[in-house]
């Protein structure tokens, strides 16, 4: 089987094996021949150890595809059946999900730990318990969605995350008001679907804010109102705010310096929204006084901030409806063996999101 694996953290390229064996099959999971994926930072995050993964690993969490076996007491999904392969599972029975936080369930952070794949050489692990740059994976039942048939794969791909991520932003854990003002900071796949979710809630204003030139022409077109770079970001919140700052401002890109960028453009009684994964060590400075005079709320949106299925089925049906645009966001496609391509049109800013299809 072929995967694209990195050997070591820090490397920035990934090989693209097809010594690799999906593994762990067996009572209460499925195997899934992926059918397209999509790159998301968040891998690149992990190749660069921002974000924690053991290595090796093949990375990807953003995927969609076909149920191919199935193990014993799996009787949700059937071979055949099409699906999305969500990275964080709900477990339905710990703390987080019987208060309805199911987004904050630890279950598929457990998976993480265990090998996915199997090389002569040796076990992988994959990304987020997942690891869809493979043309096979093996996963808990409960990471395997059922998508209605006329959902593309690609489009599926994308809400298995990123598109989840930031349109959940905007409409769960924000849930701005209409009429407001909105910056969103970081304009790949997951900004754009911020703003498209804040269009959807009816925001007034909707400034797009990314240092690259293509990536606001894009913004523009999924509904922003005005997008600037972040130079010109001061003189659009004195134009659009009087120099009050934004109702709500949307961190989407995972550092302390443009977190903290946002919180000062943030008006009073305002909300900054983080939802860009950023590593343990990059600190947020923030004195007291302001937190305390300021008044300004800071909420953080771990994957859309809400439950996760009922994410999913809102985004088919907003899409079926013509309300959200999810085949414009994909800019980009290479087969598995280009993946390298992909990761260079992700750092780059050229792509808001490029499938890999395999």
């Amino acid at each position: 089987m072929r995967a694209a694996v990195l050997h070591e953290i820090g490397q920035d390229k990934l090989e693209v094996l097809d010594d690799v064996e999906a593994t762990g099959f067996g009572p209460g999971r499925v195997r899934i021949r992926v059918r397209a994926t999509g790159l998301c930072h968040s891998d690149l995050s992990a190749m660069s150890g921002v974000l924690p993964q053991p290595g090796p690993f093949v990375p990807g969490h953003e995927g969609a595809g076909e149920i191919l076996e199935v193990g014993e007491g799996v009787s949700r999904v059937k071979p055949g059946d099409r699906v999305v392969v969500c990275w964080l599972p709900a477990c339905g029975a710990c703390p987080a999900c019987r208060r309805g936080q199911t987004e904050l369930c630890l279950a598929g952070f457990m998976n993480a730990g265990t090998p996915n794949f199997r090389r002569p050489g040796g076990d992988v692990f994959g990304f987020a318990g997942t690891g869809t740059f493979a043309e096979e994976v093996v996963v808990d039942a409960g990471c395997a969605v059922p998508i209605p048939d006329d959902v593309p794969f690609d489009v599926a791909a994308l809400i298995g995350c990123g598109v989840t991520t930031g349109l959940g932003a905007a409409l769960n854990t924000a849930d701005l008001q209409a009429g407001s003002s909105v910056a969103v900071i970081g304009c790949g796949g997951v900004g754009i679907s911020a703003i498209q979710g804040a269009r959807l809630k009816g925001a007034a204003e909707i400034v797009a804010v990314d240092p690259v030139a293509s990536r606001r022409e894009a913004a523009l077109r999924f509904g922003a109102t005005r997008a600037v770079s972040p130079d010109e970001l001061p003189d659009a919140k004195q134009q659009v705010t009087g120099g009050e700052g934004f109702d709500y401002v949307f961190e989407v890109v995972g550092k302390s310096a443009t977190a903290r960028t946002a919180y000062e453009n943030t008006r009073r009684g305002g909300t900054l929204v983080i939802v860009g994964a950023g590593a343990m060590d990059d600190f947020l400075r923030l004195n007291m006084f302001e937190l305390f005079f300021d008044e300004k709320r800071i909420l953080p949106s771990l994957y859309g901030g809400g439950d996760v299925l009922r994410s999913y089925e809102r985004a088919i049906a907003l899409w079926r409806a013509g309300r959200i645009d999810l085949e414009g966001l994909i800019t980009h496609r290479v087969p598995l063996t280009e993946i390298n391509e992909a990761l260079d049109q992700m750092r780059t800013g050229t792509a808001l999101r490029t499938c890999i299809e395999i």
